[in-house]
Order: structure tokens, then sequence, then C-alpha cells
């Protein structure tokens, strides 16, 4: 994975879309299901849009610890969903922020005064795949990325798990969905892009129920690219949904574009 600066945008870009989603007086899932081979993958998927969240407003602090190689760095953060229309992420003292819309990715970095302001093309072409903000909100959520109901699956059982995938496979993106036998929200997402080299795998440790909603607590990710590594690990605090909230964002003036390439 390519540096930009101090920080690494791109990692950092996607802390944001494997996300953050918890709520407070929530009580933990203890997965208990036996997954059954009677079940068709129309039955799994029937299952699995049964339980995607419904919420109006998010908001959260989540610690996030982030491993490259030998370096490892943490910090906690501000996070704020309006569902379908606003991603917000600042860091301690506003030191730095990022936002996503349907439109755009933006972020500013005060430490080094340095900006971006544009599309879903820089995400796109990390993670292989045309990226969107309602794909973004689908993996913070445990849900599949893709309408699983416009294409054909095959379902099998491994480790307990109901692993679900396209009948035909594009050739050049592997796509697997590990769904949960108890309550069938992802256990695990793994997308290959064998020709660039790129893994990326969002394991989904642990679950909460918050108002019979099943909910992430704990996420990990795996992210690689030819032969660089990133692992990330999150864990979520002091949540609530449905208050009032805002999203403060404005690029300070003078900054320097960070520019991809």
């Amino acid at each position: 994975m390519k540096t930009l600066n101090g920080n690494n945008i791109k990692i950092v870009l996607i802390v944001l879309i494997i996300g953050f989603s918890s709520c407070k007086s929530s009580k933990a899932i203890i997965s208990s299901g036996v997954a059954s081979s009677k079940l068709s993958a129309k039955q799994v998927i029937k299952e699995h849009s049964k339980n995607d969240v419904n919420f109006k407003t998010l908001q959260a602090k989540a610690k996030i610890d982030i491993t490259q190689g030998e370096k490892k760095q943490g910090a906690t953060f501000n996070l704020r969903i309006k569902k379908d229309e606003v991603i917000w992420l600042s860091a301690p003292l506003g030191l730095a922020r990022m936002m996503i819309t349907p439109k755009k990715v933006q972020f500013y970095n005060k430490t080094d005064n340095t900006y971006f302001d544009g599309d879903y093309a820089l995400l796109s072409d990390f993670v292989g795949f045309e990226l969107d903000f309602l794909k973004v909100q689908n993996i913070l959520m445990g849900q599949a990325i893709y309408d699983l109901k416009t294409q054909t699956h095959e379902v099998d059982i491994q480790d307990n798990s109901y692993v679900l995938q396209p009948t035909k496979q594009d050739v050049l993106l592997e796509l697997f969905y590990l769904m949960n036998a108890s309550h069938f929200k992802l256990n695990s997402l793994q997308m290959a892009q064998q020709v660039k080299r790129r893994i990326l795998q969002v394991d989904y440790k642990s679950y909460q129920d918050i108002d019979k909603n099943v909910i992430p607590k704990e996420i990990k990710v795996i992210a690689v690219e030819d032969t660089d590594e990133a692992l990330i690990d999150m864990e979520i605090k002091s949540v609530s949904l449905n208050g009032d909230v805002r999203f403060p964002f404005r690029i300070p003036s003078g900054y320097k574009e960070i520019e991809l390439k």
C-alpha cells in the first residue's frame, strides 16, 4: 500500500469502509445455532436480509488499532452516521476529519496541513471492485455488499457458517460471504483480486443485540496488496442510536491537496 503522508490515508479509508457500529446498553450475542444442510441459498439470503439494521442516526467512540509491518498505531475516534446520507469520522481535538456522502469522499489532516477531496475512485481502486456509499454502509452493518437477490448463489457449510458465493464468480474478483448460523449476519466477508494480488478480509468477531437489532461489536480487517499487509482491530464504545447529530466539516484554507496516483 502506497504511503501518501505520515498517516496512510488508504488504510484510514479502509477503516472507514469496514467500519463501526454498536449501541449503549448492548447485550452480547452468543452464537448457538447449528448450520443446516437443508437450507437452500435462497433461504439463507432471506434470513440475512431480515436482519438488516434499522436506524436513523448513530454516534459512537471507536478505538482503532492499525498494524503495518512492525509499526502499530492506535487512537479513539468519534463516529457519526446518518443512514443513507453521511458517514463522519473525527480524531481527538478535530486534528483529522473524514466525511463521505453518496457523492464525495473528503479528508483533512491538521498535523501536516493536507486534504483530499474526491470521489469513490480511490476506494474502488484499492478494494478492487466498484464501491459506493451503500456498499460502505452495508459493510459497516455486517451486511452483504451486493443485492443478493439479483443473481443466483450457491451455499455450502464450513466451520458452522453458511458459505455463500455467486454461482458464476467474476473472473477478476472472487467473493465469499460466511454467514452466522444463529443470526445470519456476516461472520466474514472475503474478496480476492488475483490479478493485482489484492485480498480484503473482514472478520466480524462478535455481535450484540440492541433493541432487537443484531449489530457488529468487534471487527478485524486484513488488507493485502502485493507484499504489503495491514491489520485493523476495532473496539466500539459509548454508542447511541437515533439521537440528534451534527457533521461539522470544512477544509481549512491554505492546505495542500493530496494527489493519489
